[in-house]
């Protein structure tokens, strides 16, 4: 039986921890996103309230 090179092991580890890599960063992301999106709303939400607030002072 031949031997496989120490090499293509390595080559192989390298290419799943790539890809561990990129699937942790992918959910980092996800989860800065969804954090954008809420502070955000929470924002426009804010505003909306303001304005109905101002609305009612003036009628």
């Amino acid at each position: 039986m031949s031997s496989i090179p120490i090499w293509v092991f390595a080559v192989i580890l390298l290419i799943f921890l790539s890809g561990y890599m990129a699937v942790r960063a992918f959910l980092a992301e996800k989860k800065l996103d969804r954090q954008f999106i809420e502070r955000e709303g929470k924002i426009y939400m804010e505003r909306i309230q303001e304005e109905r607030i101002k609305r009612r002072e003036h009628e």
